[in-house]
């Protein structure tokens, strides 16, 4: 049986991914990695690497596909197969570090328990917020990670490299997942990142905004389950 490693996003624990580790179970040995520990996405690359397989699948959400697009630059010849999820291989824009750079500066005032509240009608699909298994989730697992670990997390999201240039060289089969409604990651950066990786194959997950994983739990299980077999 094939290894899958999944890895979440900004303020996500390993249920941002239940859904799809229940699902893909019979397919391969399932594996969620949390990443909370450093403020370095290369250092957050290496300490997945450190305990991995030897070869694997690797499915990333948001910072986590920016951590999957790192794996790939610093281990190539060990992932069997790549899906981004809701991310970009874009730097941030200067706007952009400016408000994590607030964010941050809220979090550690003391005003951590207002990010994610705020953050929610920007990151999913206005019909999805008020439910809890997508809006009541996001808050709990935003709770979990705490303050310190959502420090570490922006700074490294924020001092990310340009992706781009090296996406023509990834060689493993490779989904390119986004919603349709992401206002975050838009579909914009998903057809760029599809456009630059060789064969890659474009997914638009409808009614959905950034977290696709609980928004369309189904849908996305889906099409991981055809990315794991085809």
């Amino acid at each position: 049986m094939s290894h899958l490693l999944l890895l979440p996003g900004l303020l996500n624990d390993e249920r941002l991914w239940g859904h799809q580790a229940r699902t893909l179970a019979a397919l391969a040995d399932v594996d969620i990695r949390v990443l909370t520990e450093d403020d370095d996405i290369a250092a957050m690359a290496r300490r997945v690497l450190a305990t991995a397989p030897p070869r694997f699948a690797l499915a990333g959400l948001s910072m986590g596909g920016y951590v999957a697009m790192e794996i790939l630059r610093q281990a190539p010849e060990r992932v069997e197969r790549l899906a981004l999820v809701g991310t970009t291989a874009r730097p941030d824009t200067p706007e952009q570090t400016q408000r994590r750079l607030d964010a941050i500066q809220v979090a550690q005032s003391g005003g951590f328990n207002k990010i994610m509240p705020g953050m929610l009608p920007i990151m999913v699909h206005p019909d999805h917020a008020g439910l809890e298994r997508v809006g009541g989730l996001a808050k709990d697992m935003a709770r979990t990670i705490g303050p310190e670990a959502f420090v570490r997390q922006q700074n490294a999201i924020r001092h990310r490299p340009d992706s781009r240039p090296g996406l023509p060289c990834i060689a493993c089969p490779t989904l390119v997942m986004v919603g349709a409604d992401d206002t975050l990651t838009p579909p914009d950066r998903a057809q760029e990142m599809a456009g630059l990786i060789p064969a890659a194959r474009l997914v638009t997950i409808g009614e959905c905004g950034h977290l696709s994983a609980i928004e369309q739990p189904q849908a996305v299980s889906a099409a991981l389950q055809y990315w794991l077999q085809a």
